[in-house]
């Protein structure tokens, strides 16, 4: 079978990490892409936000056949990050065909939250 997996472009329009953590886990974000292909991915993210102008160009690469997990806070350009407690959405590109999933985990109670949805293909 030959059918493409993945699409070159994906948003996540709902980020948010909280300022405060509370326990032992930190309160974080990520994004979890998934390469079926055999080529090398390389991937470009742009972070918008409500009242700043947007961080753009983050690039990384996912290796063919693999995946790699990004955390949100280590997303960074020239110095540029995204804040805790400041809403944003993302862009998320690539020059190949990848999958991509959002996933937050939300620790500021002793009852911790995982909440995972996929990005939306454009």
């Amino acid at each position: 079978m030959n059918k493409q997996i993945g699409a070159l472009a994906w948003i996540i329009p709902d980020g948010f990490t909280p300022v405060r953590s509370s326990g032992l886990l930190e309160s974080h974000e990520a994004i979890c892409i998934v390469n079926c292909t055999t080529d090398r991915a390389t991937v470009n993210v742009t972070v918008y936000f409500e009242d700043e102008n947007p961080i753009e160009n983050i690039e990384f690469v996912v290796d063919g056949q693999r995946t790699k997990h990004v955390r949100t806070d280590a997303l960074e350009k020239q110095g540029s990050k995204i804040p805790k407690g400041v809403p944003y959405a993302m862009k998320v590109e690539s020059d190949t065909p990848i999958v991509v999933q959002y996933s937050r985990m939300d620790a500021t109670q002793a009852e911790n939250t995982l909440m995972t949805t996929m990005a939306y293909p454009v």
